[in-house]
């Protein structure tokens, strides 16, 4: 088939590298000429573990291009995806849409023939109607049916996830698109992957629920962190148990210093705002977004407090910023809001993160980014582990211990125990695990 992908970012990026890989002929299109020029010569605009190796390879193949030329690829195609962005609007924090519309606009001008038009983009509910009314109303002899495919893709593990899929949702009002939809998705069906079709509103929804679910679940067990912590309990054991239920499950039962990334906060958000215009507000959505806000907040006093309640003066080395590890994304990661915090209390703070540096410099151009861990330790009063790289979870604390000013491991991942660095000298403080720190 032919696929076009509108949007040349995080998901149009890995859906058309995948998508090639299938089988598929697929052109994906930016408007950004630089970024296409870039892609072209091979050159990823994001970190994402095996896209840049994907890429290469179905572009060799040449089932995989990339344009500036929105009608020539719109023209020929069997299936366009809009995967455009969708930020929170300043002001209201309701998504902006402004580019999803530009693109469908668009796109309604270069309809030739049959062709499927869908959202990747994560969208309110009703905006694959808003879609279908603009292709009517600027191409009234399209033959175009509007479908929603939401994404659910984790970044750092995105090719497995969309050729290993827990499930696969289509929400569509037109019967035609079921075939080439379907067809689209063969390679992975025919592997198990569970096609879901649905109305469209209902795809639509589904994708806000499913964020809106898992940043609940985070929050839950970071709350049951704080209690473990007053109460003596060990938070992670809490976890274990209760994951094992099947009807609770394991994942995203981690505690640590909040959530963060592209897609949770603000799709949280979104969906409190789609419910208020409804006048069905989710008081435990709503309650979500706060709590996670307070506990970014709250690691940076934790960290103050295992210093004695004073950091000014004091250097503290940071140990990964991206929001998770294996993805260089800074949105709304926790690190921002603990720097922050401990910058204006005066402290001086190192820095290193293995991919996610050149995005925080951004957000946070007053710490000092250093080149590897042990860098950042460097006559530290403090290392603090903000983001669980792989490469934090075998640290050689001899060596830190020569380098850092006192040696103090503030673990906000709970990636270590007491019994494995306190023969090293170390004091350390975790997350929701009284027991296992050193005063």
């Amino acid at each position: 088939m032919k696929i076009t992908i509108v949007g040349a970012g995080y998901v149009g990026l890995v859906s058309g590298a995948c998508f090639a890989d299938f089988g598929h002929d697929v052109t994906c299109v930016d408007k950004d000429d630089a970024k296409i020029s870039a892609l072209s010569d091979g050159i990823m605009p994001i970190y994402e573990p095996g896209l840049d190796a994907l890429v290469a390879k179905n572009a060799g193949a040449d089932r995989l291009n990339f344009s500036t030329d929105l009608v020539t690829a719109v023209a020929a195609a069997d299936v366009v995806f809009i995967a455009v962005g969708t930020p929170s609007r300043r002001g209201d924090g309701h998504a902006d849409l402004s580019y999803v519309y530009a693109a469908s606009s668009e796109i309604a001008d270069a309809l030739t023939g049959f062709t499927v038009m869908a959202t990747k983009s994560t969208v309110p509910v009703g905006t694959g109607d808003e879609i279908e009314r603009i292709i009517k109303e600027r191409n009234p002899k399209a033959d175009c049916v509007v479908a929603s495919n939401p994404e659910f893709l984790r970044e750092g593990a995105a090719i497995e996830d969309f050729k290993h899929p827990d499930r696969i949702v289509v929400g569509i009002e037109d019967e035609r698109a079921r075939g080439p939809m379907t067809e689209l998705y063969r390679p992975i069906y025919l592997n198990q992957g569970p096609l879901v079709f649905t109305s469209r509103r209902t795809a639509e929804l589904i994708k806000y629920a499913s964020n809106s679910f898992l940043a609940m679940k985070i929050t839950f067990i970071n709350e049951m962190a704080d209690l473990s912590e007053a109460i003596g309990a060990n938070v992670q054991d809490v976890a274990r148990v209760i994951g094992l239920d099947k009807r609770i499950g394991s994942k995203f039962l981690n505690s640590g210093p909040g959530f963060g990334g592209s897609c949770f906060p603000k799709d949280a958000v979104a969906l409190v705002k789609t419910a208020n215009d409804y006048d069905r507000p989710l008081k435990l959505v709503e309650t979500t977004i706060a709590v996670n806000e307070r506990r970014k907040r709250n690691m940076a006093s934790k960290i103050i407090d295992a210093m004695g309640g004073e950091v000014r003066g004091k250097r503290i080395g940071l140990l990964g910023l991206t929001f998770k590890p294996n993805t260089d994304d800074m949105r709304d990661a926790p690190s921002i809001a603990i720097a922050q915090t401990l910058n204006g209390e005066g402290a001086q703070i190192s820095a290193f993160d293995p991919e996610g540096m050149a995005q925080a410099e951004l957000e946070l151009p007053f710490l000092n980014y250093c080149n590897s861990a042990y860098s950042a330790a460097q006559d530290a009063d403090a290392l603090v582990i903000v983001t669980e790289w792989d490469q934090f979870r075998a640290l050689d604390f001899t060596r830190l211990k020569t380098l850092m000013k006192t040696p103090l491991l503030i673990d906000l991942r709970n990636i270590y125990r007491r019994s494995e660095i306190e023969p090293f000298g170390f004091k350390y403080r975790c997350v929701g695990r009284p027991g296992e720190e050193i005063a």
